[in-house]
């Protein structure tokens, strides 16, 4: 049976090895940045009610506010109450822009596969994500069904990037068709076609030191032979993530972690 914290900390092994927990990390909220620049901020409405009523904080204990650009408070709890939540700002730190960006174009998956893959994007670390309406995409947004869904995208973002206590939160853009992906591709300064049957493995490319990488994640059933033809001569180069096929709803999350830290940003 593994063994918990508790009983860890009981073991005279570990004590004598000087063995710690590590401590936990303030729980992230959101708010403009006018807010964070003041001394004093008040959480209130859905942040107000999450910060007081769910994670029911209280005074002295720690939380951290962003405005999901890259600026981000510490912050003390000096009061609570019904939905509401004032916080002391200890320090503030700014976190530049991300350089290479990595930019996952992501075909619509079917059902909640979508926002399975955001949230694990957003968890990764990927900084722009484009819904893709692709040739062989079984789902597709029309109408009020279509912003109903960029709409649960980016919500899921939001509390992905919160959950993964991000203070730069990633773009989720407006749905492309292929034409706006080849432009994408044409001006990054590197974009990659994810392909099972690719030349090239995706670890095995030239990274540039900044600009767009730009990684193109197919549907379920595959690039179309048109579709391929216009990335390519847009400029994207086809490469494979490995020996095995992944599901569209986690090979951008695997060619981003790759891409991140051959990029040097996990470093």
């Amino acid at each position: 049976m593994p063994s918990t914290a508790a009983d860890r900390a009981g073991d005279p092994a570990c004590r004598e090895a000087g063995c710690r927990e590590p401590a936990l990390r303030p729980p992230v909220f959101v708010a403009d940045g006018a807010q964070l620049r003041a001394d004093r901020i008040v959480l209130s409405g859905p942040e107000g009610r999450h910060a007081a009523t769910v994670r029911r904080l209280t005074a002295g204990q720690r939380a951290d506010v962003t405005d999901g650009a890259g600026m981000l408070a510490e912050c003390e709890v000096i009061r609570s109450g019904p939905g509401l939540l004032e916080l002391a700002v200890l320090a503030r730190r700014t976190e530049p822009p991300p350089s290479p960006r990595i930019v996952v174009v992501q075909a619509i998956p079917k059902g909640d596969r979508g926002e399975l893959a955001v949230e694990i994007m957003t968890e990764v670390g990927v900084d722009v994500i484009v819904p893709w309406a692709a040739e062989r995409c079984v789902a597709r947004w029309r109408g009020d069904r279509g912003e109903r869904s960029l709409a649960r995208w980016r919500a899921t973002a939001r509390e992905a990037a919160k959950q993964a206590r991000r203070s730069r939160f990633p773009q989720v853009a407006a749905l492309a068709e292929t034409a706006g992906v080849a432009g994408l591709a044409a001006a990054a300064s590197l974009a990659v076609l994810l392909d099972p049957g690719g030349p090239a493995g995706i670890g095995s490319l030239a990274l540039p030191p900044d600009g767009d990488i730009v990684v193109v994640v197919g549907p379920e059933g595959g690039i179309s032979p048109a579709e391929a033809s216009s990335l390519t001569s847009a400029g994207a180069r086809s490469a494979r993530l490995g020996c095995s096929v992944l599901r569209t709803s986690s090979a951008g999350a695997v060619a981003a972690a790759l891409l991140l830290s051959a990029s040097g940003r996990w470093s």
